[in-house]
């Protein structure tokens, strides 16, 4: 199965790169800190918000206790961007590699007539377009974490992207999604560059995450203006009964 490819080096200062580093501890601890629970060790999303976990550094051996207390003992916990060796009674549920991407200059972001903004009363539908094209995680109040917006055809909701991950001075680009019969119409790209274009408006850069086999995505986002930053993992694991 095919794989992205190398990554390119970019102009990113440290501060950035520790952030994009572990951008999901960046959002937890910054913008998106009033979603927390947890501690200054492990700190999550609510379960109906997003499945994600965060730990500030996987060097602290204190961190799988403090996992254990924060979501209980049999609990599957997700991650991203780290490899740790897993101590005796934790399970692998699954590992899979993934790409991170962040936009350059040659990104050229505008909003789009055709978009349109959704919100609480889109859940049904948002929930229905994801399940149809399953881009990634997306829960009953994932929309909360950002702008999302769609586009709708004979009024039914056919594609969408949004903005998920916040940490300090970035913004991530998710659920981008379309339906198989509209796709190759460039909605996707549109509702892309629409989602970019207000990060951008109001001071942020744009990121964004795919599995590394989704070189069809990967290439659609680097036309647009994306480069790959690194190679990630995507992984979900079960806490000891």
């Amino acid at each position: 199965m095919p794989h992205a490819s190398t990554p390119v080096e970019l102009a990113l200062s440290a501060r950035d790169e520790a952030v994009l580093d572990n951008p999901t501890w960046h959002a937890l601890t910054g913008p998106h800190a009033h979603f927390a629970i947890g501690d200054d060790l492990v700190r999550k999303y609510p379960d109906d918000v997003a499945p994600f976990l965060a730990v500030r550094t996987w060097d602290d051996p204190a961190v799988w206790d403090a996992l254990i207390a924060l979501v209980g003992p049999g609990a599957e916990v997700g991650y991203s961007g780290a490899d740790p060796e897993l101590p005796p009674g934790w399970e692998v549920l699954w590992h899979g590699e993934g790409v991170q991407l962040v936009e350059t200059a040659a990104l050229a972001p505008k909003p789009d007539d055709e978009a349109v903004l959704l919100g609480a009363d889109d859940v049904e539908e948002m929930l229905a377009v994801v399940e149809r094209n399953q881009p990634g995680p997306f829960k009953p109040r994932t929309h909360e974490l950002g702008r999302y917006v769609g586009i709708r055809r004979d009024g039914r909701l056919v594609a969408m992207a949004g903005e998920r991950l916040h940490p300090e001075g970035w913004t991530e680009i998710s659920a981008v999604s379309t339906d198989e019969q509209y796709r190759g119409q460039g909605l996707a790209s549109r509702l892309v560059l629409d989602v970019a274009f207000h990060i951008q408006q109001r001071g942020d850069r744009a990121l964004m995450h795919a599995a590394a086999t989704n070189v069809t995505a990967i290439a659609i986002y680097e036309r647009l203006g994306f480069a790959l930053r690194t190679h990630t993992t995507f992984a979900a694991v079960r806490t000891p009964s």
